[in-house]
């Protein structure tokens, strides 16, 4: 394995990483929500479910899924329909006015909810599948490369979706301190812009078909 080889697949993963997805768009309705903290435990729940996703790949499930496409489907329609429920709940909230204006929590679990969404996007697991084969040279130490590779493209989106989550949630908390309705209506708002977002990434990965 050489540096050259790693260089290259980083130049090749990273537009793919910074195109918004489901992913993202989930990290992106987190740090709204909830803030940098939200974000953030959201981008380790949605590393953490590409790190499964490595480990499904060298035990050949990729394979599996790549050779019953209804098993596919089917995997990636579960993720739309998590991803909308998630979406209506905070809808739903957002529609909700609370009693002198006590905001209620704008996100709840994001590192599971993370996990669940990476886990749920078999997008991710056919990268794995597609990319990474490329890479591999005969008389490499396969199972080191694959493992080093696997390590930058999860890096990498540690690295793209932590800025984005920092610099989403300065924009959920501009405008400085709010009370009473103020508060209420900010968080209605923001709410319904990450509810939004939500149903955009279901969109996304229900077009990835």
């Amino acid at each position: 394995m050489d540096t050259s080889t790693l260089v290259l697949f980083a130049a090749t993963v990273l537009p793919l990483i910074c195109t918004p997805g489901p992913d993202m768009l989930f990290v992106s309705s987190q740090a709204l929500g909830g803030g940098a903290s939200a974000g953030l435990r959201a981008t380790l729940g949605v590393c953490l479910g590409y790190a499964v996703h490595s480990v499904l790949v060298a035990a050949g499930v990729a394979a599996l899924l790549a050779a019953f496409p209804l098993v596919f489907a089917a995997l990636r329609w579960i993720g739309v329909l998590y991803l909308i429920r998630l979406a209506v709940g905070m809808i739903r909230s957002a529609l909700r006015r609370e009693d002198g204006g006590a905001a209620a929590p704008l996100v709840a679990a994001p590192l599971r909810k993370g996990l669940l969404t990476a886990l749920l996007n078999p997008k991710g697991m056919m990268i794995y599948f597609a990319l990474l084969p490329q890479f591999l040279r005969a008389g490499d130490d396969l199972a080191g490369t694959a493992a080093a590779l696997s390590g930058i493209f999860i890096a990498l989106c540690a690295l793209v979706y932590s800025i984005l989550s920092l610099a989403l949630s300065l924009v959920g908390r501009r405008g400085g301190p709010a009370r009473g309705g103020a508060r209420d209506r900010r968080r209605r708002i923001v709410e319904g812009v990450s509810g939004g977002l939500l149903i955009a990434a279901a969109g996304r990965l229900a077009a990835a078909g």
